[in-house]
């Protein structure tokens, strides 16, 4: 299999790529960092779980995907997830043996799948298992009370299995620095193993989008945004509330189970402010929506957070729950204003700090954004597994 432009960085033209996904089911993030490594490796193959004909880019579908058992479950298009106790056993299946270098792109458990034993694997990591680590309770709070027993028994068993097999991995590349930390602390993964990259961010389309006219029904600075998949993690409940008690106005773009609660929330939160939900935007109306905000809301806590730098692209100032990956974006006095504590008290006063109204260089913002941008992740990502190949190849003669 023939290797695209990696091969400037040191590796064989010939090489044998897998890719390995957990799940194709829509183009988010970790589709769209997918969509580069495909890229890079043209000639690659993808295994993952469960995959969705069409709900990825023509880039990604271009490629054999192989999926798992996964696949024909019933009903598992809609609640793979539930699945989960299965997917140990899901990944492991997939016969790599013919492969010089697997490269998983991974939060759930791509990573542990099996190479050959003369085979380099690479993990681009998005985080370790968050459903049976620290977040069981936002991805299976709303299940029934069986459901959620029954997976609560099974998460112990899935954190050491989880843990064992990350020795499967060569070389991580976590997504950011709180991710970094996770896997010390969760793995036991040291430095020398990891290498940050960050994930790419689609700036162009962005940059300078205060220029164009304002979205219907809305004036230039007269609103704060939140865009967001509507889900508990996200936190989107405190800058309903907070927005409310703040009297400011809060526009929120996005769809999820959580929307009743969320509009509920909203009328029934004592205070003069405002919310709007509306629903699912498309895509050509986000650089409008983000460049006429006074300022975009961030009160989660993500693993990285490419909304915030898409909002920076645009020009537009970031509040921040001051925890997580948006410490490695987000600058005070450049393109952002941190809260300390996840608390709709703290989030509140935060909405009315006079910094989200200063004029802001946009100039410096745009630059900040774009040391995030496609083109920069090509080529760290690249580099990274380069430096990855050649160290494996001196093991391998150290060895023989």
């Amino acid at each position: 299999m023939t290797v695209g432009d990696a091969a400037t960085t040191g590796l064989p033209a010939d090489l044998r790529v897998a890719l390995v996904h957990d799940w194709l089911t829509g183009m988010r993030g970790g589709e769209k960092c997918l969509e580069v490594m495909v890229e890079l490796f043209p000639q690659a193959d993808i295994f993952t779980l469960l995959h969705v004909a069409g709900s990825v880019s023509p880039t990604i579908e271009s490629r054999p995907i192989a999926t798992s058992f996964v696949q024909r479950l019933p009903g598992a298009v809609d609640n793979y997830r539930l699945a989960l106790p299965l997917f140990p056993r899901a990944i492991e299946s997939f016969d790599l043996s013919g492969y010089d270098l697997v490269l998983s792109s991974s939060h759930c458990v791509a990573k542990s799948a099996v190479p050959a034993d003369e085979a380099l694997a690479v993990c681009y990591c998005y985080t370790p298992m968050r459903y049976v680590w620290d977040r069981f309770d936002d991805y299976f709070g709303g299940k029934p009370a069986p459901v959620r027993a029954l997976l609560r028994l099974e998460a112990g068993r899935l954190r050491r299995w989880d843990r064992r097999t990350a020795a499967r991995v060569d070389r991580w590349l976590p997504i950011s620095t709180v991710v970094r930390q996770r896997l010390r602390d969760w793995y036991g993964v040291p430095d020398a193993r990891s290498r940050i990259v960050f994930p790419p961010v689609d700036v162009s389309r962005f940059a300078g989008a205060g220029a164009s006219p304002p979205p219907d029904g809305l004036d230039s600075r007269s609103y704060d945004l939140v865009l967001s998949a509507l889900v508990p993690y996200k936190r989107i409940d405190l800058a309903v509330a907070a927005a409310r008690r703040a009297g400011r106005l809060l526009v929120v773009a996005g769809k999820g189970p959580e929307l009743a609660r969320l509009q509920r929330l909203a009328a029934e939160t004592p205070g003069t402010g405002e919310v709007r939900f509306l629903g699912a935007v498309d895509d050509a109306d986000l650089p409008a929506l983000y460049g006429h905000c006074r300022a975009f809301v961030f009160p989660g806590l993500e693993d990285f957070g490419i909304t915030p730098l898409e909002a920076t692209a645009a020009g537009r100032p970031v509040l921040a729950y001051r925890a997580g990956g948006v410490l490695d974006t987000v600058r005070e006095g450049l393109n952002g204003v941190f809260f300390a504590e996840q608390t709709v008290e703290a989030l509140a006063a935060a909405l009315d700090d006079p910094r989200l109204d200063e004029d802001r260089d946009t100039a410096a913002m745009e630059a900040h954004a774009r040391a995030f941008d496609r083109q920069r992740y090509r080529r760290e990502l690249a580099e990274a597994i380069g430096e990855a190949w050649q160290a494996h190849v001196r093991g391998r003669g150290e060895r023989g």
